[in-house]
């Protein structure tokens, strides 16, 4: 199973990836197999000599050299995440990116949202793109406004988001709701609201996708919506042993279905006649 190794982030510390690693872990030990987590920095040398059957390859980029020396080997290899070009892979179980947003996005507006905008990051994955296209969807078959503020995830992404929050709250009219795509993208809008003076949920709702438990003790607590790592994880392993052992009738591309926990931070104004509560 690799990682992100080559980028300065403790992946091993964000809730999302500390999961997916552990649930990989004992979906292979439920199934008779040793699972290794191991950073795709490794050299060529390692990749090409390292005893393996077959890999877990986590968010592959663009410029990723791991595909070609799996290739190289013959060693079979699914990934965790849509491959970001049509050709890298065609095994790969992923997170149903469109129903996850429709559940978060459908949310908002039973609450009384109108002008809803993504903190959105510029990353080489194909995460924040498939977000930003099921955003972008959404709101064109409701006929609301794409509100989208881009950033740069490092080397300084917490303030390289709360800076593009404050872009998006500074725009007249301003956003009625937030919607961040990191773990700690929950905390950084929150942040960037108390700056503004506005107040969660009575000015702005807030809402981000993350496994981060600390969501729930907030002030507010943030409503979040889960990527489900351990049903990942799980589908990844039965997938991957599937092609160790050569079984065809198999389906290679499967997704996962997100959570929606919502909490105090999208709880809008209840509507009553033409006034509110």
């Amino acid at each position: 199973m690799t990682a992100y190794g080559d980028l300065p982030v403790p992946y091993t510390e964000i809730p999302y990836y500390a999961q997916l690693a552990l649930g990989a872990i004992s979906a292979a030990h439920e199934r008779g197999y040793l699972l290794m987590v191991m950073p795709s920095l490794l050299s060529p040398w390692m990749w090409l000599n390292t005893p393996m059957d077959g890999v877990i390859h986590v968010d592959p980029r663009a410029d990723d050299p791991v595909r070609s020396l799996l290739r190289e080997r013959g060693v079979p290899m699914v990934c965790d995440g849509r491959p970001p070009q049509p050709h890298w892979g065609d095994v790969w179980v992923d997170i149903d990116y469109d129903a996850g947003l429709r559940l978060l996005l459908d949310h908002l507006t039973e609450a009384g949202a109108r002008r809803i905008a993504l903190s959105q990051p510029l990353h080489d994955n194909e995460y924040p793109h498939l977000i930003g296209r099921a955003y972008a969807s959404w709101c064109a078959e409701h006929d609301l406004p794409t509100l989208v503020e881009e950033y740069a995830s490092l080397p300084d992404y917490f303030t390289a988001e709360r800076d593009a929050v404050s872009r998006l709250l500074n725009r007249d009219p301003r956003p009625d709701a937030v919607i961040g795509i990191y773990s700690d993208s929950g905390h950084n809008i929150l942040a960037a609201a108390r700056h503004h003076g506005l107040r969660v949920p009575q000015d702005l709702l807030v809402a981000c996708i993350s496994e981060d438990p600390d969501y729930a003790a907030t002030t507010p607590p943030v409503t979040t919506l889960s990527l489900r790592p351990d049903r990942v994880s799980d589908e990844a392993v039965d997938l991957l042993i599937a092609l160790i052992n050569a079984r065809t009738c198999v389906d290679r591309h499967r997704l996962v279905q997100p959570v929606l926990a919502p909490r105090r931070s999208t709880r809008g104004p209840v509507r009553r006649g033409n006034g509110t509560l």
